[in-house]
């Protein structure tokens, strides 16, 4: 028996609103129990302050704890791999940022893959680097620490939060642009190499916007920002390409759901975390910490992070860096 067409669009139609249903109850219902919001460095640093950020105003926003879990290990490699097997319903994410995209080309050996085995789900915030000597030292500029670190080759050392990490790779850019030989000191972390730049037992630290205060308050010293352009939070202080040309380092910091998380949470975390970044007091926060709103679509913090990661690995190749 032949169907009347008006029958039959009304029962096709009628199908669609179904099998829709279910998902739309799910974004509707989410979160209904606390979201674990995974960081893969210890606490302190750049990518535990946007974690922690992120997870106390989509709390408040939600009325479901974010809770931050700190799992610090193979330059957030082990915070990625906990994330990329977990169950892909939206109650695990991850911090990510510039030390991710160089994990893929860093480690050859990891059970997944970075960006394809993440949804994009938006970003938090994006900072500059910045180059950093104790007041005691005797660079006051870049030119200066240039001069001074080719006179004493392989005597000047450079800190990071770990190998792999943004900070590294923001110093590896420097070295590969420069020609320095600046023998490299990884820490487990930006707060204990920040605290050992403090002690003057470092010489150079390529630190994340956790280390602005110390440098507001005069107990570090600013050479540079790794932005192409000066940073308006450090106006005073010059963009490295100003001295190096071509360099750029930008650190960045959003979140991630294992991949098949459902599109429809991925969108909802994605207008949630892009209307808490449009408040004006929000704003205020991260001019306090140097920082600005990262405010993406899902498809440009997934085009963002693929750019980052092609970008990073000629920067990890040329250097040679191996993981530990």
């Amino acid at each position: 028996m032949r169907l009347a067409r008006r029958t039959f669009l009304r029962l096709t139609s009628g199908a669609a609103a179904l099998a829709a249903a279910p998902r739309t109850v799910r974004a509707q219902t989410y979160p209904a129990r606390p979201v674990r919001l995974v960081v893969g460095f210890a606490p302190g640093g750049g990518t535990d302050i946007a974690g922690r950020l992120t997870g106390q105003w989509l709390s408040a926003r939600l009325g479901q704890g974010f809770i931050v879990e700190n799992r610090p290990g193979a330059g957030s490699s082990t915070a990625a791999e906990v994330v990329a097997h977990a169950t892909p319903d939206g109650y695990t994410l991850l911090v990510v940022g510039l030390a991710n995209a160089v994990n893929a080309t860093l480690y050859t050996k990891l059970s997944f893959s970075f960006p394809r085995d993440f949804e994009p789900v938006a970003g938090i915030l994006s900072a500059p680097n910045l180059m950093v000597v104790h007041p005691s030292s005797p660079a006051r500029t870049v030119p200066e620490f240039i001069a001074y670190a080719k006179a004493n080759p392989s005597k000047v050392n450079m800190g990071s939060a770990g190998v792999g990490s943004g900070t590294h790779m923001s110093g590896e850019l420097f070295k590969m642009l420069t020609g320095l030989d600046l023998p490299h000191v990884p820490y487990r972390g930006a707060a204990p190499a920040t605290a050992d730049l403090l002690a003057a037992h470092l010489e150079m630290l390529f630190a994340d916007y956790s280390a602005i205060e110390y440098v507001r308050a005069g107990r570090l010293r600013a050479l540079a920002v790794t932005t192409a352009t000066r940073s308006p939070i450090l106006p005073d202080v010059p963009a490295m390409n100003e001295f190096v040309p071509g360099y750029e380092a930008n650190g960045w910091y959003g979140v991630v759901a294992p991949r098949n998380t459902p599109t429809e949470i991925a969108d909802k975390l994605n207008r949630d975390i892009n209307a808490i970044l449009a408040d004006p007091k929000l704003g205020e926060r991260f001019v306090d910490l140097g920082a600005t709103a990262l405010v993406t679509s899902r498809a440009d913090f997934g085009k963002l992070m693929a750019d980052e990661t092609e970008k990073w690995a000629k920067v990890v190749n040329f250097s040679g860096t191996k993981a530990d």
